[in-house]
């Protein structure tokens, strides 16, 4: 089957696409990828790993029009003529949809080939776009209606000819929402490949662990909702009410302003350490060098029906997690037994599970283990995308 993937970003990168991809070449699928790119130079057509990749030029404009997308028309309108332009010349016998936003312009796009499509909900985008820094804004809130974005999912859930999530509590979400058939909705998650933990790498980074210190380990967006701002709390409380000064916290990921105010204000830079954006190349050097990692997110909608890709990044390196009690993380650590849980946004609560952790080296290495082992065993991609393959082998 011709495949062609619809993308609205550039590539590469992004593992779900390259993932899903690779694993649908290899059942001997040809698959075809419409992604954007911003840069002149970049070659319009090419393959990636199997996957014929073909870019279609954007700019800034629509990029910012993107967010309006089911507000007015025009993001849809200069979208759909690209997609069809795309289909028309790879002669793709599927369209699958890689997420909402550019789905109103997909679907606009195939009214005049009428080709099966696929749903592939990366995240629950209109319960996630609340946090969005513009919609904390007037003129977001003014121009960007929620609501809409959540009947424009509803419509497109029940137009599609099957619908991908990446968790169980995701599909039971959908299916009770929309009341769309559970057989029209596979569930295929952000798992790794064993490359991942496998492949060894010289790469340097700017961290070394020291063997009187626990390191804490957090990779990834830095914005409010992530929660690490529960994390520093703990540190500041326990370096001041229990002089615990030999836990350092790294924080690997684009830093927010609210981060690097809080370590000034609190005078704790020798114990906080942001290291911005790194290339993801060296994420195994960093999870090598931590003790404990963590995953402090907020409860919403959204964190409580995905999984952050980063916490079977830590477990497949063998290292004991510290995670927040949003849904899928919590019922992940009862089923797995890889980390401690803390209740959201409570410093009182993570400082108490850390200390757990802090003074029980062999607590650390059992729950680092067993993570190991769940990943290993169980939870790498080869072993998570056979929904995936379902899903094309019975698509009508």
């Amino acid at each position: 089957m011709r495949i062609g993937m619809i993308l609205d970003n550039v590539y590469p990168p992004d593992p779900r696409v390259e993932n899903e991809a690779i694993e649908l070449i290899k059942e001997g699928h040809e698959v075809y990828l419409f992604c954007l790119s911003y840069d002149k130079n970049e070659k319009v057509e090419e393959e990636i790993n199997g996957i014929k990749v073909r870019r279609y030029t954007s700019n800034t404009i629509e990029y910012k029009l993107s967010a309006l997308a089911y507000t007015f028309p025009f993001y849809n309108i200069l979208m759909s003529s690209k997609i069809k332009d795309f289909i028309k010349n790879t002669s793709v016998e599927v369209i699958h949809i890689h997420d909402i936003r550019i789905a109103g312009a997909a679907f606009l796009a195939n009214k005049k080939f009428n080709l099966p499509t696929v749903l592939d909900l990366h995240e629950n985008r209109p319960e996630i776009m609340r946090f969005y820094p513009h919609m904390q804004k007037l003129y977001g809130k003014l121009l960007i209606s929620i609501k809409k974005w959540i009947k424009k999912e509803e419509a497109f859930v029940k137009n599609a000819s099957k619908v991908i999530v990446v968790t169980k509590h995701a599909k039971k979400e959908l299916v009770d929402r929309t009341q769309i058939l559970k057989s029209k909705v596979a569930v295929v998650p952000n798992t790794i490949r064993s490359s991942f933990y496998n492949d060894k790498n010289d790469l340097e980074i700017p961290y070394k662990n020291q063997k009187e210190d626990l390191t804490l380990l957090y990779l990834g967006d830095t914005g409010e909702r992530r929660g690490l701002r529960t994390v520093v709390s703990s540190l500041v409380k326990l370096r001041d009410e229990k002089g615990i000064k030999n836990i350092k916290f790294v924080i690997v990921g684009k830093t927010s302003q609210y981060l690097e105010k809080m370590v000034s204000d609190n005078s704790i830079s020798d114990q906080v350490k942001l290291f911005g954006w790194q290339y993801d190349t060296t994420f195994p050097n960093w999870i090598r060098e931590s003790d404990v990692c963590v995953s402090p997110l907020h409860k919403n909608i959204h964190h409580d029906t995905t999984y952050a890709n980063k916490i079977f990044q830590y477990m497949s390196i063998g290292k004991p997690l510290l995670i927040s009690d949003v849904l899928a993380q919590e019922v992940l650590m009862k089923e797995t037994e890889a980390g401690l849980v803390h209740k959201a946004k409570d410093v009182h609560d993570f400082t108490e599970q850390l200390l757990k952790l802090y003074h029980d080296s062999n607590l650390r290495e059992k729950l680092g283990k067993n993570g190991e082992s769940f990943v290993r065993n169980h939870f790498t991609w080869d072993k998570t995308s056979g929904e995936l393959i379902d899903l094309y082998k019975n698509l009508n």
